[in-house]
């Protein structure tokens, strides 16, 4: 996600994935920051969130625990859901796309929200299902590569077809994995 996220640097309305994108570019005039607002907060978001299911960092260091969950949920709610929603709008791939990257937005920025009140209620398993929830999203960044990767390699569809189907395959699964683990957890 890293080396993705450094095409981008220098900040250019022309390369990697804006170079589809140049209608929206040349069209709507915040369509460029607001992307750009979403690919570098996104890669924060989840660096910050392989921190937070560390049993080690919450038991030695809960201030540490609660600081990047502050900014976990911060980055999340006030940049990369919001944003991620406004450039659903315009996804690729038709409205088959677009209904998946808004939903998507939507259901992360909701469950990141709940695990933040499940939390502030003193509510710690639920505060846990959220932010799972919440993660498996935000890890969707990194499962939508890993299924184009496979996808292409094996199939060699047309390149709308892969958007439309890792539109879904992006998060659709990692959320059944969440729920699937989280419904074992509840049965111990």
């Amino acid at each position: 996600m890293i080396k993705i996220t450094a095409q981008y640097i220098p900040l250019k309305s022309d390369v990697a994935f804006l170079q589809i994108k140049q209608t929206e570019i040349s069209k709507i005039s915040f369509y460029y920051p607001i992307f750009y607002g979403h690919v570098f907060s996104a890669i924060f978001v989840l660096l910050a969130g392989f921190f937070q299911f560390n049993s080690v960092l919450l038991k030695k260091f809960p201030a540490a625990h609660r600081n990047i969950g502050k900014f976990y949920v911060f980055v999340v709610l006030f940049l990369s859901a919001p944003s991620g929603l406004f450039i659903g709008l315009f996804a690729n791939g038709e409205l088959y796309s677009k209904i998946s990257f808004v939903s998507l937005s939507i259901l992360w920025f909701c469950f990141t929200y709940k695990g933040f009140t499940a939390i502030k209620n003193k509510n710690i398993t639920k505060h846990k299902a959220y932010m799972f929830r919440s993660f498996a999203l935000t890890f969707s960044a990194i499962t939508l590569r890993f299924w184009k990767v496979i996808l292409v390699y094996l199939f060699h569809p047309a390149p709308m077809d892969v958007y439309q189907i890792i539109a879904w395959l992006g998060w659709v699964p990692n959320l059944l994995i969440v729920e699937y683990y989280l419904y074992n957890q509840l049965k111990k």
